[in-house]
């Protein structure tokens, strides 16, 4: 019967690679009774305590107390590894059922690891870190009698074990930098030979997800030298925070900074596109790393941001007259755009209302001082928000400078990193497109972003005082300005108040002037 037993758990544990060693055949049948009962609850359901993998294999060993060799446990039905949070015992102390013996961390949540009976930690083989073990690979050695410990001092698991299990235990709490490591941090103002890495925080410990740390050796990057911030529980670094980050040196290869009169942004080229891949129903067409982080931003911030869209039509014709006036004192190279004066226009609007120009910090609201703006342009894959930074303390002239240049820059193939930078608004305009409105998507961590229609000849009602025989209709250039707003932060008075003030600032344009 206990030879029957012992197979029987052999075959139906192998899935969960955790070894149990006995030293007599007496406490081998107590302790296969002990495993059928925990066998049947790993046929009908998941457990995340040790009875999912107290149904485990048996052998003899002469060499070593009875004892238990606890695999890392499979806590739900699609995990395949996970990484010890911490440890709640010590090596030597006692546990009994129910205790938790360690914090499992899996990508969606930690989950604590339950013991199902009494007994001692014999010896950790799998030290607390963000290193991944596979399902099923040594973890933990557990005694019945705490007289046993001392055998396991210079336990090692043997070659039955599974192979992963000695780089498990002797993996230290964070990854080895990868030799690119330092390529991807971002570049500092002054000409340095290499930028220097973010700290680690107090801790001394990057806390992260396994899956985060699996893409970031993926995109060669070291989550304990790099500045990101995580958005998941208490700051924890989860997959999306990685995919999000925008190395700059990965968006575009940085040239060596010249040794005189380097600029702070210094301009690099642009990354080169692999070509189309061309399959017998379908073509890949393959983007660049900067296409690929915008994307993951934008589907991240929709996600998790509660968008609602605020309307309003702007009469231009004041707007329009302000530009031909300016423009008549300008040279042709010179000229102001009718979008250089939204865009002033936006950015009075942001400093009129200030709780727009703000953030959610999760637990408090951040409202900037300055209006530094995102202004789209470019489409596919040389679609950019670069950033223009006090829009609200500067005349309008430098700001068609300033976007004149990153235009220049763009169709140049040149980036710099004020190209991959977030500002406090953004700000769209699809007029060119003929495009009547839009409701843009919110970059986080902004609270809002604005996006103009098509500028059109509509026909309104007219008005002031209409004599008899006059026409009561009237011909007015307009557009559909949209604000899409944070609810957490920009409720819909506060949206309204942005709207009126935009709309005040296009029909009386004379106020961009104060």
């Amino acid at each position: 019967m206990v030879n029957s037993t012992a197979r029987l758990l052999s075959l139906a544990t192998r899935k969960n690679g955790s070894l149990i060693v006995s030293s007599s055949s007496s406490s081998l049948a107590r302790r296969s009774s002990l495993c059928l009962g925990n066998l049947s609850t790993n046929f009908t359901g998941h457990s995340n305590s040790l009875d999912s993998f107290y149904s485990t294999t048996r052998r003899w060993n002469s060499n070593y107390p009875a004892h238990e060799v606890v695999g890392m446990p499979s806590l739900s039905p699609t995990m395949e590894a996970g990484a010890i949070a911490s440890w709640n015992l010590e090596e030597g102390q006692s546990f009994g059922a129910g205790d938790v013996l360690c914090e499992v961390e899996t990508d969606k949540a930690t989950v604590s690891f339950e013991a199902q009976d009494d007994g001692v930690v014999a010896k950790i083989l799998a030290e607390a870190g963000p290193t991944e073990i596979d399902c099923g690979v040594p973890i933990l050695i557990t005694v019945e009698d705490e007289a046993d410990v001392d055998a396991f001092k210079d336990y090692v698991v043997e070659a039955a074990a599974p192979a992963p299990a000695a780089a498990a235990a002797a993996a230290p709490p964070t990854p080895e930098p990868a030799p690119v490591a330092a390529a991807p941090t971002p570049p500092t103002p002054a000409p340095v030979a290499a930028a220097p890495a973010s700290p680690v925080p107090a801790g001394g410990r990057v806390v992260a997800s396994p899956l985060a740390w699996t893409i970031a050796k993926e995109k060669g990057l070291d989550l304990s030298t790099i500045a990101i911030t995580g958005t998941g529980p208490e700051g924890r670094i989860i997959a999306d925070d990685v995919k999000e980050y925008i190395p700059m040196e990965a968006t575009a290869a940085a040239p060596a900074v010249d040794a005189v009169g380097a600029p702070a942004a210094a301009a690099v080229a642009a990354p080169s596109i692999p070509a189309p891949i061309t399959h017998e129903h379908y073509t890949d067409y393959p983007v660049n790393e900067a296409s690929i982080a915008t994307a993951n931003l934008l589907a991240h911030s929709k996600q998790t941001i509660p968008h609602y869209y605020l309307t309003v039509d702007v009469t231009l014709d004041s707007l329009i007259d302000l530009r031909s006036k300016l423009n008549a004192n300008l040279d042709e190279e010179s000229q102001i755009s009718l979008n250089d004066l939204l865009i002033k226009a936006a950015a009075v609007s942001m400093k009129s209302c200030p709780s727009a120009n703000a953030s959610w910090m999760g637990d408090k609201v951040r409202m900037y001082n300055s209006v530094d703006m995102n202004v789209v342009m470019g489409n596919g894959d040389t679609l950019y928000a670069p950033l223009i930074s006090a829009v609200d303390t500067r005349g309008v002239k430098s700001i068609s400078e300033e976007i004149a240049s990153n235009l220049a820059d763009i169709e140049g193939g040149s980036i710099n990193e004020s190209f991959t930078a977030v500002g406090t608004v953004t700000f769209m305009n699809l007029g060119m497109y003929g495009v009547k409105s839009c409701a843009p998507i919110i970059r986080s961590p902004q609270a809002v972003a604005v996006a103009l229609g098509a500028a059109e000849n509509r026909v309104v009602p007219k008005e002031g005082d209409i004599g008899e025989g006059d026409d009561i209709y009237d011909t007015k250039v307009m557009l559909t300005a949209t604000l899409s707003c944070d609810h957490r932060v920009v409720d819909g008075a506060v949206g309204a108040q942005w709207l009126s003030a935009f709309k005040a600032a296009v029909e009386s344009p004379e106020t961009l002037l104060l």
